[in-house]
């Protein structure tokens, strides 16, 4: 049973609801899952696990949110040498620079990012959003 651990930050509850539906998905998969607000965690705990999935919303000029979960990430980042992580998150406006910035972020550190893109959807998931969050968390179970 694989062992994966979803990490978020959410302004709107948009992220939260893509954190959820993955969890869900994972778990109907087989998987052992828990899931954290990325102020419930460090980065050293976040790595006791399989796999790390890593929500966070566009913000500002399609950066990852300051205060919170870019700092965690920074720490998070020299640890993801060799480690495949899935990204994910929702934006309202731009055309995803932000998750192309992060996935480079990933890469460079020397990890992989989950199936070569993360997971972008635009505003509130709709059912159809959701339906992508879960098979999302099924592939994370069977990886």
């Amino acid at each position: 049973m694989s062992k994966l651990n979803i990490i978020f930050w959410t302004m709107t509850g948009n992220t939260q609801i893509m954190a959820d539906c993955i969890a869900d998905g994972a778990k109907s998969a087989g998987a052992d899952v828990k899931i954290y607000n990325v102020s419930e965690i460090t980065p050293a705990q976040a790595l006791d696990a399989d796999m790390l999935a890593l929500g966070c919303p566009a913000m500002g000029a399609e950066a990852l949110e300051e205060s919170e979960f870019e700092p965690f990430f920074a720490k998070l980042l020299p640890e993801l040498d060799g480690r495949t992580v899935a990204l994910f998150g929702s934006y309202g406006w731009g055309g995803g620079e932000w998750m192309n910035k992060w996935q480079e972020r990933v890469t460079a550190a020397g990890g992989t990012v989950f199936r070569g893109a993360g997971l972008i959807i635009n505003d509130r998931p709709d059912d159809d959003g959701m339906t992508q969050c879960e098979e999302l968390g099924k592939l994370l179970a069977r990886a």
